[in-house]
């Protein structure tokens, strides 16, 4: 699907979609505890979806109850060898570790860009709990065989916080103890949801600053009754269209959830944006834009969203972590550097783990989200100030976490 985004003001005021990070941990825990979890205010983009039908594979039963709303009945019990898990890299690396509570062998396969992603970082970690692992040299598909033991491992935590989270929902169910010493652990944020998650099902997980982690076996996850709160990742898209193209307010959203792309709102404010923080609900409003310096390591999501709003600022933004953009739908920071250009925003990346943007017009163009829904939405976002308008070339990738971006994107513009 192509689209194209004309310069335009927005004013407004929308709820943005469910957490897919917090509705991913929330479906993986109610297939595990027992009894029905009813879990509201969920968005069936593309990876939520494909959670779905993990659990469903893996034993659950999943009714709508509405347009936004699931039960879940518990149990876990595979009635499938093979779950396939889309392009979604939390779903990959959250149920392979959940699969590995089986006894019989399951693979884990997928779609797309998913399968030139790395896997590495779970196949020893998984071979010393007790699983049996096959694995296409590191990549998908993946067969597990467990039942996971638990015991003591060290893992390496500093490519991705996502392995570590789909351990931790997993060995509670573990007959024996475990210590989990992980090193580098990058994205903590993204691990304090998890546990927050796993404790709203009665799970209990304890760490000593994120490298060692205690997990009693033999624990037994409880239904809940859960509303997921409103996603910070496309909040922080809204957000940045805000800050230079008028004012949006956005609701079910909080400065003091855990998620790690809050941290939106320290740029906006660094960059001179107008930012105010309600109960529930945010506001960001137009001001002239001035250059900042911010460190996105444990936000590595906001990288697109940081993109548009250094474009629109005076001067050179410096943004630091763009080691973590390379295993994302698409190498983000190249990917970045090589739409922006059609623009004619100038990224510099050869800087080690260092994104330099300097500031400046939008020109019209022809640009390709190159099958990466984040990078599509950062260039819909820069073309409301375009001198013209902005072609996007496979704009339906944003299905995979936010549908309906574009219809409201247009519900905010100013008519």
């Amino acid at each position: 699907m192509d689209i194209t985004i004309h310069k335009g003001a927005l004013n407004g005021r929308l709820t943005p979609p469910c957490s897919k990070s917090y509705a991913q941990r929330a479906l993986a825990l109610s297939l595990l505890a027992e009894g029905e979890s009813v879990l509201r205010n969920i968005e069936f983009c593309n990876d939520t979806l494909s959670a779905i039908r993990c659990i469903e594979r893996l034993g659950a039963s999943v009714r709508r109850l509405d347009d936004t709303t699931v039960a879940v009945r518990g149990g876990f019990a595979p009635k499938d060898s093979v779950l396939e898990v889309g392009e979604s890299g939390l779903s990959t690396r959250l149920f392979t570790p959940i699969a590995s509570l089986a006894r019989e062998p399951i693979v884990i396969n997928g779609n797309g860009t998913i399968l030139h992603r790395p896997m590495t970082m779970m196949i020893e970690p998984l071979r010393r709990l007790g699983v049996e692992v096959r694995d296409g040299g590191g990549f998908l598909p993946i067969e597990v065989k467990g039942p996971i033991r638990g015991g003591e491992i060290e893992v390496d935590g500093s490519l991705s916080s996502q392995f570590v989270t789909g351990l931790l929902l997993a060995l509670p169910l573990a007959e024996e103890d475990t210590t989990l010493h992980v090193h580098g652990a990058v994205s903590t944020p993204y691990i304090d949801m998890t546990i927050d998650a796993a404790k709203r099902f009665g799970g209990r997980i304890l760490h000593n600053d994120y490298s060692e982690f205690f997990i009693e076996g033999g624990q037994h996850y409880e239904a809940t009754d859960f509303a997921i709160e409103g996603d910070w990742s496309a909040a922080a898209m809204l957000l940045v269209a805000g800050a230079i193209a008028g004012e949006v307010t956005l609701d079910n959203i909080s400065t003091l959830s855990l998620q790690a792309d809050t941290a939106i709102c320290n740029a906006l404010v660094r960059a001179g944006a107008s930012v105010i923080n309600e109960e529930n609900s945010v506001t960001v409003a137009k001001r002239d834009l001035q250059a900042f310096e911010f460190d996105a390591t444990n936000c590595p999501d906001l990288f697109p969203a940081l993109a548009a709003l250094a474009a629109a600022a005076e001067g050179e933004s410096v943004i630091v972590g763009t080691r973590r953009l390379e295993h994302k739908e698409s190498n983000r920071a190249e990917t970045l550097r090589d739409e922006y250009a059609k623009l004619g925003i100038e990224i510099d990346i050869s800087t080690e783990n260092v994104m330099k943007i300097r500031g400046g017009e939008i020109h019209s163009a022809e640009a390709d989200g190159r099958h990466d829904h984040r990078i599509a939405m950062s260039l819909a976002v820069s073309a409301l100030r375009s001198d013209g308008a902005v072609g996007i070339h496979g704009a339906e990738c944003v299905e995979k976490s936010y549908p309906d971006f574009f219809r409201d994107l247009e519900h905010l513009r100013v008519k």
